[in-house]
């Protein structure tokens, strides 16, 4: 055979570790007292338990979150029958897709049997493995026969996701088309071009959602599938239709409304589609190259609704839309099997969701500065985040709904608020926030307004009910950004010093009462005053706004100046410092000060520690555990950095004895619990700590980043401390959900404020 040329994708399977997927435990296994409750003879007590209630490995075991990717690899993608072995690639690429979007591991078990009859009785002996199996890339007509036996005898879901996946996403896509070009799904006429798996499941899918069978004309590689043609299969028999004046493809695309390819590029021409009903839908679904292009399409008919299998060009129908999440609704309910009632309320669900706003941090995906239901958006994306908590409950309610649920999940709400909770670690702690932010929104004024991601975040924290927004900036110019990006303003408070004389005056007396002193003429403070960043400051000063969330387009340093000038400390407080939320695996952490202080005292690092642990506990209702970091541990080394972390520790204690914190010790030391318990079991912390204090900014701020750039941690600030107005100060690089965020969090500052001041 000849050899293929190396290429990335070779590089990409082969390099560090051969393959995409590997087995790691979920329990510790670091002792002999570990390994002697994983196996001997701990394990007995599980598999005993098992014997007497098998509901119990449920329990013990990972079976319900465990599904089984099985393949003959007799049609493996457009490859064709190359073998088991050479198909594993594609189905470690499918545990990769469980695992990633669902969180379901996968065994990937390419097995050597051509014939329907072995891959049955291989599937019928896993059943008390796995939670589920997911058939793969195995040829017609054995891949009908297969799924129609193991569903009746096996009591878990089984899906074959050439068939299904492909005809549940295509359909979601046919139902937002339907209503996009105000269609009756029973008068409409659909042609599918492709009698393979995907083909048949697709006709069958599509007549279960409505469309009559006599509306319906399936094509193979013959011609058009008509009930007079002989030696036709069963499954082929039973779409065939009954219409006399159409014998190929061109002929029953005329006055078509639909056409769907599963079938090979190149089979429809531009003419085709010309001879198609008014407002066609073209679903040109081969990949990689599809029956028409989509330009191709678009230039024949213009009025034209189409969609391919490729993510370059619109409306991208993807089968990972569907199957990761219709088995983590199946598996969490426990069905006894993927019913067509489950199938259809995936569609529904995706055909829902694609009606809804789309989220900023889909649009930065995709490089997208707007993207709304439309002929160019029928289905969500495949990395939207929000496929998961809108699909798998409704597989979960369906099943639930037919009787096919052994585990009914009582909170549906509350069951689709903790997917979201598990997918996105910062979901659950800025959730909190949000909530209590709407119990009383404050108004937040934005100097850099002038930045599509300002003008977004106003706008979903004017929908969410989190904050009345102000934006600075040339009004002129914030209306245009808006308008470019289709932002509603309405509600959106637009605002430009310059254009405010009367207000000008009296910020710039203030300005000048404040800093007369410190060489500021009355001159120098009405041209300071026209500054962005000193009027939003001055706005707090006067009562005019409640909070000021500034950066994004400015340093920091920039943005802090003006408040460091004009806006008192808060009481007690002697330095402003700041905070980030670190957010790895399921763990948070408060890591400070990362962008003030550049070398504290120890009363001020003192300072630092107890305002972070304060704020964990006041605004994210976390309780602290304080860790003061350093290159000591309790005494292991001297020097100038150890003995101030020392004399921290101890005008800590003093000043907030009720704060569980200790130091000096190892970052290790500080977030490894069995580390500080067996080595240090003196220490005022009985847990691993939450919150660390370095002792420079430099160690604080090489820290988070580190974190963030190599640990892939979710990271929320800075959050500034230390103001008696509620100033923050958002990063250069923040997105608009990290806006949105610190919106939220400078909010529930200002409530703090107002309280505190009567």
């Amino acid at each position: 055979m000849k050899p293929r040329p190396f290429s990335e994708a070779l590089d990409y399977h082969e390099r560090d570790r051969p393959g995409k997927i590997e087995m790691r435990p979920t329990k510790p296994t670091a002792t002999q007292a570990d390994l002697s409750l994983a196996y001997t003879p701990g394990v007995a007590e599980p598999c005993l338990a098992i014997a007497d209630d098998p509901d119990d490995a449920f329990r013990y075991t990972n079976r319900g979150n465990l599904v089984a990717v099985v393949s003959n690899g007799t049609a493996v993608l457009g490859l064709g029958n190359i073998g088991p072995l050479a198909g594993k690639p594609v189905m470690e690429g499918k545990g990769v897709l469980f695992k990633r979007f669902a969180d379901i591991d996968v065994f990937d078990l390419e097995i050597d049997a051509s014939d329907a009859e072995s891959v049955i009785r291989f599937c019928e002996m896993l059943e008390p493995t796995v939670g589920g199996i997911n058939l793969e890339d195995i040829a017609a007509p054995d891949c009908f026969e297969i799924e129609d036996i193991l569903r009746e005898r096996l009591k878990i879901p089984v899906f074959h996701d050439d068939q299904h996946g492909t005809a549940i996403i295509a359909g979601a896509a046919l139902l937002n088309a339907l209503d996009l070009t105000e269609r009756d799904i029973a008068e409409t006429s659909v042609v599918i071009s492709g009698a393979g798996a995907a083909g048949i499941a697709t006709a069958k899918f599509f007549i279960g959602l409505g469309i009559l069978g006599d509306n319906l004309v399936l094509i193979d590689s013959r011609g058009v599938i008509r009930s007079d043609r002989e030696g036709l299969p069963a499954y082929k028999a039973a779409m065939a239709t009954n219409r006399a004046d159409i014998t190929t493809l061109a002929d029953a695309m005329v006055g078509a409304d639909v056409f769907v390819g599963v079938s090979v590029a190149g089979t429809v021409t531009g003419d085709m589609v010309k001879a198609m009903a008014e407002r066609p839908i073209v679903f040109a679904l081969a990949n990689p190259d599809p029956e028409i292009g989509y330009d191709e399409a678009i230039a024949a008919r213009p009025d034209a609704i189409v969609a391919t299998g490729r993510s370059d060009f619109p409306n991208q129908v993807n089968n990972v839309l569907g199957f990761p999440f219709i088995f983590r609704g199946a598996l969490d309910v426990r069905a006894t099997c993927i019913s067509e009632g489950m199938k259809k309320a995936a569609a529904r669900s995706l055909a829902e969701l694609a009606q809804l706003p789309v989220p900023d941090t889909v649009l930065a995906t995709y490089g997208l500065d707007r993207l709304s239901f439309g002929p160019e958006y029928l289905i969500p994306k495949p990395f939207d985040p929000r496929v998961l908590w809108h699909v798998a409950p409704a597989i979960a309610q369906a099943a639930m709904d037919e009787g096919l649920a052994q585990v009914p999940i009582p909170d549906m709400e509350e069951y689709a608020l903790n997917l979201r909770r598990r997918f996105q670690v910062s979901y659950s702690l800025v959730h909190g926030v949000m909530v209590r932010a709407k119990a009383n929104p404050m108004t937040v004024v934005y100097p850099q307004g002038a930045d599509a991601r300002i003008i977004r975040a106003a706008r979903r924290v004017i929908d969410e009910g989190i904050a009345r927004p102000i934006i600075l900036g040339h009004v002129a110019k914030v209306q245009a950004i808006a308008a470019g990006v289709g932002i509603d303003l309405e509600g959106i408070s637009l605002l430009e010093p310059r254009d405010e004389p009367e207000t000008c005056e009296r910020y710039a007396a203030s300005l000048h009462e404040i800093r007369q002193r410190r060489g500021m003429t009355i001159d120098d403070a009405r041209r300071e005053i026209r500054k962005r960043s000193y009027f939003g400051t001055l706005m707090l000063h006067a009562g005019d706004a409640d909070c000021l969330l500034g950066g994004l387009t400015t340093y920091y340093a920039e943005t802090l100046k003006p408040v460091l000038q004009l806006l008192p400390l808060e009481a007690g407080r002697t330095i402003v410092s700041a905070f980030y939320v670190v957010m790895i695996g399921n763990r948070t952490y408060f890591l400070a000060d990362c962008a003030v202080n550049p070398s504290p005292t120890a009363s001020q690092l003192a300072e630092i520690a107890i305002s972070t642990a304060r704020s964990a506990q006041a605004e994210f209702n976390i309780e602290p555990r304080v860790a003061m970091i350093s290159y000591s541990n309790f005494g292991s080394a001297d020097g100038p950095e150890p003995n101030l972390v020392r004399s921290a520790v101890a005008i800590a204690h003093e000043r907030a004895p009720d704060i569980a914190l200790d130091g000096e010790m190892h970052a290790d030391t500080a977030v490894v619990g069995s580390l500080l318990r067996s080595r240090h079991p003196f220490s005022d912390l009985k847990k691993s700590a939450n919150v660390l204090v370095f002792p420079t900014l430099t160690a604080a701020n090489a820290a988070y980043k580190l974190l963030d750039r190599l640990g892939g941690a979710e990271i929320i600030g800075p959050i500034l401390t230390g103001t008696s107005k509620s100033v923050h100060v958002a990063q250069r690089d923040a997105d608009v959900g990290d806006i949105v965020s610190l919106t939220a969090i400078a909010v529930l500052d200002a409530q703090r404020i107002a309280a505190q001041n009567g």
